[in-house]
C-alpha cells in the first residue's frame, strides 16, 4: 500500500510499483487512514512517507513504527525528503528484516526505487546511501578506522542492503574480492560471520549504533 498526502506524488508511486509487478491494495493521504488500511488489507508492503498530516513531523515514521510492533510480518520502505537519521534510528533499531530509508529523489531512478522496493518486500534492507554516509561519519573516530578505504566503502554498501554481487558491479571488483573484504570486515570489528544478506546488515547496523 502507499501512504503519501502529496496525492501527484502517490499517483505516481501507485503507476510505478504497478508497472513493476505489485499490486496496490491501497492509498493512504495520513497516518490514520494508513492504519486503518493496513488493519483491513494485511498488506505485505507498505511505502509511507515521513511527514503525513495533519502536524507534518513525524506521523508517517510513527504509524510505520506501530505497523512494525503490530504485524511484523508487513515490510515497511520509508521516504523522506531530507536525511533525518533519527526517524532511521528508530526503524531500524527493533528489525532491520524488511524495513527501508530512502530519500524521495531515489524514486526518480526508477530502476534503483524498484530493486530497493523488491528486497525489502524479501525481507531484506534498503538504505539510503546518504543516510549510510552520515551513520559512518558519526562513528569515524571509533574501530572503523582500523578498516582500509575499499573495506569502508564495502561497508557502506553492505549498510545500503546489497548483495555481493552488488556491491561488487558497484565497485567493479569481483565478488570473490568482496567477499574477502567482508570477512576482513567482520573480522576487524568483531562482528559475527553471517551468510543472509539482511543478518550482515544488521550486524553492520548494530555496529553503527542504530540496531536492538
Amino acid at each position: 500500500m502507499i501512504a503519501e498526502d502529496s496525492v501527484l506524488l502517490r499517483i505516481g508511486l501507485v503507476k510505478v510499483v504497478e508497472m513493476a509487478g505489485f499490486e496496490v491494495v491501497a492509498e493512504a493521504g495520513d497516518a490514520q487512514e494508513l492504519l486503518a488500511a493496513v488493519e483491513e488489507h494485511r498488506p505485505e508492503l507498505a511505502v509511507v512517507d515521513v511527514r503525513m498530516p495533519p502536524g507534518f513531523t513525524d506521523e508517517g515514521v510513527r504509524a510505520a513504527l506501530s505497523i512494525r510492533r503490530q504485524r511484523p510480518d508487513t515490510a515497511v520502505l520509508i521516504l523522506s525528503q531530507y536525511v533525518e537519521e533519527r526517524y532511521a534510528a528508530d526503524l531500524l533499531a527493533t528489525n532491520t528484516s524488511g524495513v527501508g530509508y530512502l530519500l524521495k529523489q531515489r524514486v526518480a531512478d526508477v530502476e534503483e526505487f524498484i530493486e530497493a522496493l523488491r528486497r525489502v518486500a524479501d525481507g531484506g534492507t534498503a538504505l539510503d546511501p546518504q543516510v549510510v554516509a552520515q551513520l559512518l561519519v558519526r562513528r569515524a573516530s571509533d574501530p572503523l578506522e582500523r578498516l582500509t578505504a575499499r573495506e569502508r566503502d564495502v561497508l557502506a554498501l553492505m549498510a545500503e542492503g546489497r548483495s555481493n554481487a552488488g556491491i561488487a558491479a558497484q565497485l567493479v571488483v569481483s565478488e570473490s574480492a568482496v567477499a574477502k573484504h567482508i570477512n576482513n570486515i567482520l573480522a576487524k570489528l568483531d562482528l559475527p560471520k553471517a551468510d543472509a544478506d539482511h543478518r550482515r546488515v544488521l550486524a553492520v547496523l548494530h555496529f553503527l549504533g542504530v540496531g536492538g
